[in-house]
């Protein structure tokens, strides 16, 4: 196979789960795998449905992710650690999607974006995690979780106020509104929630904090409704209802996800949706940003726990799990799913050796809808947003925030700052677009710093002899490219009128674009009239390829190409002699008797 043929091959299916097999599978890693999945699972139950609820659904949606896409990205995908389900980074993307085109919307964007993830990994650009700058990842995580917790402050201390907007101001400006409505027993709840959260992992017990955080808030919010009427905590149950064929209810419906087409469900008016290319126009851009982070998200999760285990991942088939996941999840309810790092960080902690464990998490997801959604409904909303607290605190990674702050140079600071700020006041497509920009015109402009040309002595080239006065001796460094090639290549020009040879060392020279080819094409029509000869010193011969395809050839007199300086320095002296009238010869012995 051809590397020609390479970017169109499938990518290995499944390569996670075949890599733990190859490394050896038996009754003792099942066992493994199994505590983990179950751990994992009543982790991922509570924070599935906070997700879900933040970014603008029922809960019962980021269950149904959770079960789906846990096992279809676990069996298909090219991590044996990865656990997929709702994320909290996915959380500006898809509110604002939600909020345009309903919850129908919400549900083709993702199942486009699982088109483009495939089309991704059918392409190997399973490296695409190399390419995004740490300052532009810093910048946008912690918007993020700017925007997570301002979303739960409603919630937390139990506000009354219409549905929350697209825009991170107009948010701000409405809870501000509302804060004459705020609930002490909301927040009485929220607060306790938020103190279990904090408190419970120091006893090191090895129960899952949100287990038992909202467990006991459940218990408390019971409580509280079934004997103070006046003072009632809102709960899931008691802020969505759900209807299924003949059947309905408040809460959580308790059956397991069935097949549904998306754009049945309820669009922004609450009518099935019109599909049509008018909407898969306005949805293309949300799609292609979801793909991208999903797939960002992924590849980091995936390098996390590589280096947690010590093994290796197969990006590509990482990518393509995860579009065949968000491709088929959409179909049953669930919402945009990718790989989260800490709920994969509890998988490896609890012993998980192979891609089973994420298939045992969603069956323990699944276990749980249909036989605890009554249970599932008691949960207050506060400790919901409580929980929300405590993830977009651990996502914003304030350490390492401050820290790329003091450390990094002023140009990073710039693109961390830059995309922070218009991730919480615009969103995270333009963060990430303008971010990656920056960082992209810091790094030409470096690359610009270090190219350069500059004239040097014989002592410095270290030749054995003087060079003819007529004959210049440049050093060229770096790659010539659009920002830097123009500049270096000036620097030829500001030679006095008695140099009629230039002699350019370009050992150092990495690459050549095709402005560094239009400036060194303008540079020998100049010398040429000038009468002014060229010659390139060790330049590589993939170069000398591209200087020869855009029709720069070899001369006599003009251009030449010299495989070291002495050969160089004894062609100028050639030159020098044809223009004189006299041979070769001629000019070493009247130099040598001189």
């Amino acid at each position: 196979m051809t590397s020609k043929q390479q970017p169109f091959q499938f990518p290995a299916f499944g390569a996670g789960l075949r890599n733990a097999w190859r490394a050896g599978y038996g009754l003792s890693q099942l066992r493994r795998d199994l505590l983990a999945g179950l751990t994992v699972g009543i982790v991922a139950i509570p924070l599935a449905m906070a997700l879900a609820i933040a970014t603008g659904v029922p809960p019962q949606h980021g269950l149904y992710t959770a079960i789906i896409a846990g096992a279809v990205i676990a069996i298909a995908g090219g991590s044996r650690f990865n656990i997929s389900g709702p994320t909290a980074a996915f959380v500006v993307i898809l509110f604002p999607i939600v909020q345009q085109h309903g919850v129908g919307g919400l549900l083709i964007a993702t199942l486009m974006a699982g088109m483009i993830l495939i089309a991704l990994g059918f392409m190997r650009m399973g490296q695409l995690i190399r390419y995004v700058p740490y300052p532009v990842i810093v910048g946008f995580t912690a918007g993020i979780a700017v925007v997570i917790a301002t979303l739960q402050i409603p919630g937390f201390l139990g506000l009354t106020m219409p549905s929350m907007g697209e825009h991170y101001v107009e948010n701000v400006w409405h809870i501000a509104e509302a804060l004459d409505t705020i609930r002490l027993q909301e927040v009485a709840i929220g607060a306790f929630t938020l103190a279990v959260l904090l408190l419970w992992p120091r006893l090191k017990i090895g129960i899952p904090a949100p287990l038992v955080a909202l467990a006991l808030a459940a218990a408390v919010g019971w409580v509280v409704n079934l004997y103070l009427d006046e003072a009632s905590i809102r709960t899931i149950a008691s802020s969505f209802t759900w209807t299924i064929g003949e059947r309905s209810g408040q809460g959580i419906p308790p059956v397991p996800p069935s097949f549904m087409l998306p754009w049945n469900l309820p669009g922004p008016n609450g009518e099935p949706l019109q599909v049509n290319l008018g909407l898969i126009r306005q949805l293309i851009g949300p799609a292609i940003a979801i793909a991208i982070l999903g797939a960002i998200e992924s590849l980091l999760c995936a390098s996390v726990a590589d280096g947690m285990t010590n093994t290796r991942h197969d990006p590509n088939s990482e990518l393509v799990g995860q579009g065949i996941g968000n491709l088929i999840t959409p179909l049953f309810g669930g919402i945009t799913a990718t790989a989260a790092i800490a709920r994969t960080a509890t998988n490896i902690r609890s012993g998980a050796v192979s891609p089973l464990s994420a298939v045992f998490h969603a069956l323990a997801v699944l276990l749980a809808v249909v036989s605890l959604a009554g249970l599932l409904g008691l949960v207050p909303m506060a400790a919901l947003a409580a929980l929300l607290f405590v993830v977009a605190w651990n996502m914003s990674e304030v350490r390492h925030f401050v820290h790329t702050l003091r450390s990094a140079p002023g140009g990073d600071v710039a693109v961390l700052l830059t995309c922070f700020l218009l991730t919480v006041i615009f969103d995270m497509v333009i963060a990430v677009g303008v971010g990656i920009g920056l960082a992209a015109a810091l790094f030409i402009r470096r690359m610009a710093q270090i190219t350069n040309a500059r004239r040097i002595t014989p002592a410095e080239a270290r030749l054995r002899e003087d060079l003819p006065p007529q004959v210049a001796l440049f050093d060229m460094n770096g790659p010539l490219f659009f920002g830097a090639a123009e500049k270096a290549v000036d620097t030829l020009h500001l030679v006095d009128s008695s140099i009629q040879v230039i002699i350019v060392d370009m050992h150092d020279v990495t690459s050549m674009d095709a402005t560094a080819l239009v400036a060194v094409e303008t540079m020998l029509g100049h010398m040429r009239r000038r009468g002014i000869g060229l010659i390139f010193v060790d330049l590589q011969p993939r170069m000398i390829t591209k200087l020869r395809r855009a029709g720069i050839r070899k001369t006599r007199g003009e251009l030449m190409y010299s495989s070291n300086l002495e050969s160089a320095v004894r062609t100028a002296e050639r030159w020098l002699a044809e223009k004189a009238g006299q041979p070769s010869h001629t000019a070493k012995q009247d130099r040598a008797s001189a």
